[in-house]
Formats: structure tokens, C-alpha cells, sequence
């Protein structure tokens, strides 16, 4: 693999210049781009060629940086993103494009689509769709579900005018944050760090569960020419931290036994020579292997060994949500159907995996880190290293995907302990395997459900019962234990209910969020038995669901009332054109060609609500704004931007309440020492939630502005180079901000406004107000089935999505597609084995040529609480798209798969099973 030393320098031409650099013997050519030559517009998520992010052109063409030693580019040419967008007009093309589309999202694997497109271009300028696919199918991407990217390449072949704009509420315009990341400057997590910073590496448990001892580590650690070995014993504070306060129950390192594979015992501080030479098979630590439980059955099981003292059953908590008398519905039901359904563990498998750096700062600790909740992570870091929350500074980099997993502490409790033991700066980034080995999954579920309903098409009475698996520590558990029994019910007018919900412990990855909290699984029970009840009464599914469709003024099972703002039959009504032609394609296509062969089309439809926000709980974002005397108006707003665009609403709903353009304000994101919380990223709160606090932050500094000249509520505010103007009547007035004396932060104005959604808790049934508004969706999915080899290709999705006000509509429908793409993944392949596959080969996702077209149709209900009418979007959209998968594939074969994913093995027995029946 290599013939050189590493005293023989390795020279090649980097970017169009000479570069020599001493390599050592097979080392990978990301590595050597990245901290050798510091070209870290590369960027690394798998080091197995798997994720295609890494993509450099060697000699002109794409190849993975992490699979290529560097001694055998030696007389050859590499580019990078970064040196293509100085040079070549193809990439610059790219550049714009790919903004003008929204192709770029978190970021993290555009370096990669941008230079694979790079080489398609030059060799094919204008590309068809299916040439774009092949040449970018061997880079992954987890947010954008690819067709804003396809869409991209497609259109630098003959680019049209840029997409520009003022800004105002419901104007598509390019991301705010876009340019870096089509530049290959974005600076994510393990980008902050410079080159020989100190390293650290975590060691973790390789069984399930397991007690374990400890030799000398004194010793080990000047042995094997160590910095430092942190364990248990160097936490200052609580060896303890979780999402929740009162479940927090997992440690930052294991003391005596561990409860998952993957779980940390320890962690090694080397410098990076050092560290490569490190195996952790030599540390020095002695295991007892225990048996474990792995499922929710085998955990309540009355010989299974109790994860947690208190928790006894291994139940970690329940929900229930109750009204009227479901066993009563259900026996006058004219109809009723059961059924029992399962899914799996499902990978988040973000690009980017877990990395940060963390530096002193005097007596201070910074952590740089790919976050989802910044005050968050300064809260636990506060507990666990015991020291003053004024002495920690928590500062966001970019984040190459969270979806959720981001929400809970990874690198940053290792990084500050390692800066407290060693007094230098340290970093560290997940290995692929470390990250899904050891980061949380969505819950599986075991789901049984019981519906009833009238002649009339009524539904009139419905019974939930679900178990999650929650794994080894509580996470995120209470909170998916809560949400699903109010969404259970899916957005239907439902009178008579009973959902109860647990989460159970098994020796397991930790189950977390992940874009909709457990709702998806719900309705991947609910929404097919919808469909058989409707086929038991004749009834269309499509028109059963509308009849049922809950309206304003119509009580949620929760019994809560709202008098506008619930667009669920908006959405359901704007399928009947596209449910009307798929159906009759079907028809047409099974009796014609399918009929020859073994191929069958199906189309199915299935509704979705998700509740915005904190579940009956305080959910506040603060939001802070400033101007300085020269007329500068600067907005810091903490909301962490993970890719879904806040950064970009958050700032067109501040300067449309101020009554200025967005290029008009200057934005500072998210950091603890900067920006006021503006809470976490999640539940799809950031929109509704943080973009109301920015709404009243610029009522008040606009307030504040028109004061000063005692201008009317309708002047109009000019930012000049020089300060402020108002025109006011067909007058315009000079505001002289310089005659007044700015405060510490160097403004002359200043205003700072907090939002909190209206909630009510429940009672012991569970009624009472869990959110100020619910967003609505209703999905069409047309597949075709292979009934040989039991495969399902999706063909079109049509996505009715109620936003009640777009602030950006380019946003929402790239929210939309990539929302599909994971429900995609969710049906047909995603499947997170503990121990198995930790990889992004085994564990697999959607690719470019996965994800058929989307036509996203934004209905506009406006919500009462909402910033403009605007409502949260990010998690409804995966809610619908797996059971409409799942309806489309019983139109195609009459087979109702009831475990997810549904894989091409266990399709085709289910196939044969019916064949042989």
C-alpha cells in the first residue's frame, strides 16, 4: 500500500500548486489534506468510502480521500472544493446554483456532491437526471433528500437568473449561511481545531453488558507515552447527565458494570502522533461478561437482571391520554379492526459525525462543539464538572445533520474534562462506528391498536397500546412516552380513546429523538388500519379520512379546542387530483404490463399532526437585538441551525417586524457567552417558538426607533451607511444615533424579547392543552413492487403540508423532501442491529437514486399563535410518509406488512407465505 518512509516527502499538486508533505507510511489522504495541509474543506464521515463525503479529483477524477494513501497521489494532481471554486467556472456555477435550489442544508456532504458534479460537468455539461444520479450515487446525503441537489446540477448546465429578494415573510430566498457552505468554509465540529492540538479517545465497553476493573493506569499511561486517562474518578461534580433533570440517569463514564456495547468507561489524551499509534486493546482493563436483556420482552420478564434500582420492571415511565369510554365505542362499532405492529431501532446516520474542541480561556472552558442545545449543554456540563456555569462558554459549530441525536451530550463532557486534567487545549472526533455505536436511536416499537367505527363512516371508538424500547439510560423516553398517546389518535375527530404508552429498559443503545419523538411509529400502526376499516365499508380511504378529519372547534383527544389554524382537511382535499390519477396509472399499469409480469404498482395515502414544542411544559425562546450609532442593526439569536434554516426564518421574521430587508441585519449565531437561549432544537419549536421571540424583539426595536422621532406606527425605517432614516407622511427624518452613548455591548438601541406557547399540563387522563399549535400533513406514495424479489421502488410522493405561513417557501420544501427521504429509509431498509451494524455499508440509507420526485403542495391554515400564522415543520413531515408506503405496497400486493422496515427478504416471504396459502 505504500513504498515510501515518512523521511521521504510525498509531493503532488494541490489546487493547481506544489505541495510536499511528510506523510507517514498508508496514511489516508483526508488525513494528510486536512491536518497536514489544513484543507479541511474535505470532510470525513466514514473512513470506509461509504458516504462519499471526502470526495477530492484526483487527476480530474472523483475519488474518496479516506480509501487513498497519500503516497500514491505522489505526481499527481488533487482539487478540492475549496481550490475549484477559486479556478473553475464549473464549480462557481455550482456555487450558485446550489443556493439558488437550497441543495445545501446542514452542509456537511457538499463539498463531496459539489466536486462529484464537478467531474460530471466537465465530461457531460448538460446532464439528464439519471446521468446526475450515477455520478452522484456514491455520496450520501441525510438531509436534503437529494432532489433539491439533483435539481442543481441539472440547472448549472444552463443557469437561470439568481434568486433573489427582499426577505419579507413568505419570499423564497437563498439561506443566509449558504455561501460557506457551498465554498467549503463552514466550520463544523472537527473543523475548529488546529493541527497538533492534543487528541483524545474514548474507550468503551465492547459487550452489552458487563462489570469491569480497572489495572494500573499510572503506569499504562507513561508506558504508552500518554497526556493523560481520564475515568469516574477525575469528575469533579455528578457522574451523571440526561436531557430531563428528573430521569437524568446516565454517566459520563461507567464505574463498576456497563449497560450498553459501546458505553464509556474511559478516555486517553495523547498528541496525535502518539495517538495513532494507540491501541485500545492494550488498555489495561479486565471484563466479566453478564447476560443481558436486548428486548422489551425479555426485560419484563420476572428473572430479568433491573437496569435501575428505582425503576423496578425496568420501566422507565408510561403515558396515557383518555376520553369518553373506548370499550363502549368499540363494542357498538358496526366495524372494527386490530392490529398488532413493530418497528426497529433507526439510525440517525448524520454525515457528520460527533467532534468538538474544547480550550482554556483563563479560568474559563470553551467548548466548540456540533450541538443541538447549547444551554443544554452548558446546564450538564455545569453538574458535571462541578465548577460555576460562569467559567464554562458553550460556542456551536456548524452541525452536519442532527435530527434529534445532537440534542443529548457526546464529545463536550470528555473535551472539558480533558482541558481541567491536562490544562491544554483537546479535541476529538467520533470514528463512524463510535458514533453509531454508542449515540441514540429511535425507539422500536410494539404497537397494537383497535378501531372502530359506524355504517355512516364514523369513527367511534380506538385503543393504543405501545411499548418502546428505551434502551440502557432515559434520554429522551419521557418524552416519547407523553407525545405518542396524544398523537396516537392521528389528526381525526375521535370522542371515545385510550392510548396508553411505557418505555422499558433493555441493554441497549440509549433511544433518543429523532424527528417526531415516536409519532412516526404510531401512525405507521394507525394509518394502515384506517385503510382496512375503510375497506371493510366500502369507503375510499382518501374520502374516509376527509369525513373524519378533525376541524376548528372540534375537541382533540386531549380536549382541546382550537378555533383555527387546523388545516388537516386542507391538506387531505389537495391529494384528490393526484389520488385520483395515481389510482387509475395503477390500474392501468397492473392490468397491462404488470399483468405480463412480476411487477405490480400501488398507491396509498396517510395523515399526520405533530404538536410544536415542549409537551405541557414551559418552552421559552429569547431572542436579542441591537443597533450601534453608525445605524448597524445586529440580531443574536441562539436557535443552533442543524440545517433546517432558521438561522435564515428566524431573521426574515425579525426584519420584517422591524420593517427592514434581511440584507439589512447582522446576524451572530448561537454562543453562551453572546446570545440569549432561545432553547433547543427540536419538536419543530424553532420556527413557531424562537421566531415569535424574534417577531416581538423587532416590534420592540422598531418601537423604540419611531419613538426617537415620534414617527408613526406606518413610517418606513431606511438603514443607511451612516445611521438610520424614517420616512414618515412622504417625509424623511434623520435619526442621529451617535449623540447617544452606547451600552457595554456597543449598541445605542437595544431590545430583548422572550416567548412562551400558552400550554396547559394535563390531568390523570391526559386532557388539558400539551401545545399552543399542531402542523398538519397528509402524504401520497406510489411504489412499484418487484413480487419476485420482493423489492419496492418508490415512484412519486405528493406531500400536502399544512404551514399555516411559509415564511420561506424554498425552505419548506426542501424540509418536505428530505422529511420523505428519512420515511423512506424508516420503511424500506433502515434497521439499527446492536453489535452489527455500526457502519454505513451494513446499516443503510437512502441514495440519490432512491428518492423518486416530490410535489410539495404548502397549505396556509393560519395558526392564532404563530409568528405571521406560521406553524413548526421539521418532524411532520416523516410522521405520514411510512404508512403511506405502507398502504401503497398493500394496494400493490393485498399483503399488510405490519414490521418495519419492510426489506426485500421479508417482503418476499410474506409473498411466498400468501402464495403458498
Amino acid at each position: 500500500m505504500n513504498s515510501k518512509t515518512p523521511n521521504s516527502p510525498v509531493t503532488f499538486r494541490l489546487n493547481g500548486r506544489e505541495a510536499a508533505v511528510m506523510a507517514a507510511p498508508g496514511e489516508r489522504l483526508s488525513v494528510t489534506l486536512r491536518e497536514r495541509l489544513e484543507a479541511r474543506d474535505v470532510k470525513v464521515g466514514c473512513d470506509a468510502g461509504d458516504c462519499g463525503a471526502c470526495t477530492v479529483l484526483l487527476d480530474g477524477r472523483p475519488v474518496c480521500a479516506c480509501l487513498m494513501p497519500t503516497q500514491r497521489v505522489a505526481g499527481h494532481a488533487v482539487d478540492t472544493l475549496a481550490g475549484l471554486v477559486r479556478t473553475d467556472p464549473l464549480a462557481q456555477t455550482l456555487t450558485q446554483t446550489f443556493q439558488d435550489h437550497g441543495a445545501a442544508q446542514c452542509g456537511i456532504c457538499t463539498p463531496g456532491m459539489m466536486v462529484a458534479a464537478v467531474a460530471l460537468l466537465r465530461d457531460t455539461p448538460r446532464p439528464q437526471a439519471a446521468e446526475v444520479q450515477d455520478a452522484l450515487g456514491g455520496v450520501l446525503c441525510r438531509c436534503t433528500g437529494y432532489r433539491k441537489i439533483l435539481d442543481a446540477v441539472l440547472a448549472a448546465g444552463h443557469p437561470p437568473a439568481p434568486l433573489t429578494g427582499s426577505g419579507a415573510v413568505g419570499s423564497a430566498i437563498r439561506r443566509l449561511d449558504g455561501a460557506a457552505k457551498v465554498t467549503g468554509t463552514e466550520v463544523f465540529g472537527d473543523d475548529v481545531a488546529p493541527p497538533g492540538t492534543l487528541e483524545l479517545r474514548v474507550i468503551r465497553s465492547p459487550h452489552p453488558r458487563a462489570r469491569f476493573q480497572f489495572g494500573d493506569l499510572a503506569q499504562y499511561a507513561r508506558a504508552a507515552g500518554l497526556e493523560a486517562v481520564l475515568t469516574a474518578d477525575d469528575i469533579g461534580g455528578t457522574n451523571c447527565f440526561g436531557v430531563i433533570p428528573d430521569f437524568a440517569d446516565q454517566p459520563v463514564f461507567a464505574e463498576t458494570e456497563t449497560r450498553f456495547q459501546g458505553e464509556a468507561i474511559a478516555a486517553v489524551i495523547a498528541t496525535p502522533d502518539r495517538m495513532r499509534q494507540f491501541d485500545p486493546v492494550d488498555f489495561p482493563v479486565t471484563w466479566t461478561v453478564l447476560d443481558p436483556v436486548m428486548t422489551v420482552e425479555a426485560a419484563q420478564d420476572a428473572t430479568a437482571p433491573q437496569l435501575h434500582a428505582n425503576r423496578p420492571g425496568n420501566l422507565l415511565c408510561g403515558g396515557l391520554v383518555q376520553c369518553g369510554d373506548a370499550d363502549a365505542a368499540l363494542a357498538r362499532a358496526d366495524v372494527t379492526v386490530t392490529g398488532q405492529f413493530s418497528t426497529s431501532f433507526v439510525e440517525h446516520a448524520y454525515i457528520e459525525p460527533e467532534a468538538g474542541y474544547a480550550v482554556p480561556e483563563g479560568d474559563r472552558i470553551a467548548v466548540y462543539a456540533c450541538t443541538q442545545a447549547p444551554v443544554m449543554d452548558l446546564d450538564g456540563l455545569e453538574h458535571i464538572l462541578g465548577i460555576d456555569r460562569r467559567r464554562i462558554r458553550i460556542v456551536p459549530t456548524a452541525v452536519g445533520g442532527g435530527f434529534g441525536s445532537k440534542l443529548d451530550l457526546s464529545v463536550q463532557p470528555y473535551l472539558a474534562l480533558g482541558v481541567l486534567k491536562t490544562g491544554k487545549p483537546v479535541r476529538m472526533a467520533y470514528s463512524r462506528h463510535e458514533s453509531m455505536q454508542s449515540t441514540t436511536k429511535r425507539h422500536p416499537a410494539e404497537i397494537s391498536i383497535t378501531i372502530g367505527a359506524t355504517r355512516d363512516g364514523k369513527i367511534c371508538g380506538l385503543q393504543f397500546a405501545g411499548d418502546f424500547n428505551t434502551g440502557a439510560y432515559a434520554s429522551w423516553g419521557p418524552t416519547v412516552a407523553t407525545r405518542v398517546p396524544i398523537h396516537a389518535s392521528g389528526p381525526y375527530l375521535v370522542r371515545d380513546y385510550r392510548a396508553q404508552s411505557r418505555a422499558i429498559h433493555t441493554h441497549s443503545p440509549p433511544s433518543g429523538a429523532f424527528r417526531g419523538f415516536g409519532v412516526p411509529q404510531a401512525a405507521a400502526a394507525l394509518e394502515p388500519l384506517l385503510d382496512d376499516l375503510a375497506t371493510k365499508l366500502g369507503l375510499d380511504p382518501l374520502e374516509f379520512r376527509i369525513s373524519n378529519a378533525l376541524q376548528a372547534g372540534e375537541p382533540t383527544v386531549c380536549g382541546q379546542v382550537f378555533s383555527q389554524g387546523v388545516g388537516i382537511t386542507a391538506c387531505l382535499t389537495a391529494l384528490r387530483p393526484a389520488w385520483a390519477a395515481a389510482k387509475a396509472d395503477c390500474a392501468s399499469f397492473n392490468a397491462g404490463q404488470g399483468a405480463h409480469g412480476f411487477l405490480r404498482r400501488g398507491v396509498g395515502v396517510a395523515a399526520g399532526w405533530y404538536g410544536c414544542g415542549n409537551t405541557s411544559l414551559p418552552n421559552p425562546s429569547t431572542i436579542k437585538a441591537g443597533i450601534r450609532a453608525n445605524g448597524q442593526i445586529v440580531l443574536h439569536q441562539g436557535a443552533v441551525d442543524i440545517g433546517q434554516g432558521s438561522s435564515t426564518v428566524i431573521t426574515q421574521i425579525f426584519a420584517q417586524a422591524l420593517g427592514v430587508s434581511v440584507d439589512q441585519v447582522v446576524l451572530v449565531g448561537a454562543d453562551t457567552d453572546l446570545t440569549p437561549d432561545a432553547g433547543k432544537t427540536s419538536a419543530s419549536r424553532q420556527t413557531f417558538v424562537s421566531g415569535n421571540a424574534a417577531r416581538r424583539t423587532g416590534l420592540a426595536l422598531r418601537q423604540q426607533i419611531l419613538a426617537q422621532l415620534n414617527a408613526a406606527d406606518t413610517a418606513r425605517i431606511v438603514p443607511g451607511p451612516t445611521g438610520l432614516s424614517v420616512i414618515d407622511a412622504a417625509q424623511t427624518h434623520a435619526l442621529d444615533l451617535t449623540r447617544q452613548p452606547p451600552n457595554g455591548e456597543g449598541y445605542v438601541l437595544q431590545a430583548m424579547e422572550t416567548y412562551d406557547p400558552p400550554t396547559q399540563p394535563p390531568d390523570e387522563n391526559g386532557q388539558g392543552a400539551p401545545y399552543a399549535q399542531f402542523g398538519y400533513a397528509a402524504h401520497l406514495a406510489m411504489v412499484e413492487v418487484d413480487l419476485a424479489l420482493g423489492t419496492v421502488r418508490a415512484l412519486g410522493f405528493t406531500a400536502a403540508h399544512d404551514v399555516g405561513q411559509a415564511i420561506n417557501p424554498l425552505l419548506v420544501e426542501g424540509q418536505v423532501q428530505g422529511g420523505i427521504a428519512q420515511g423512506l429509509g424508516m420503511t424500506l431498509m433502515e434497521e439499527f442491529v446492536p453489535g452489527r451494524t455500526a457502519n454505513l455499508h451494513d446499516y443503510l440509507i437512502p441514495t440519490i437514486g432512491d428518492m423518486p420526485p416530490v410535489d410539495t403542495l404548502i397549505i396556509e391554515e393560519p395558526d392564532a399563535h404563530g409568528p405571521f400564522g406560521a406553524k413548526g415543520l421539521g418532524e411532520h413531515v416523516l410522521i405520514p410518509t411510512a404508512p403511506a408506503l405502507l398502504n401503497a405496497i398493500h394496494h400493490a400486493t393485498g399483503l399488510r406488512m405490519t414490521r418495519l422496515p419492510v426489506t426485500p427478504s421479508r417482503l418476499h416471504a410474506a409473498i411466498k407465505a400468501h402464495a403458498d396459502a
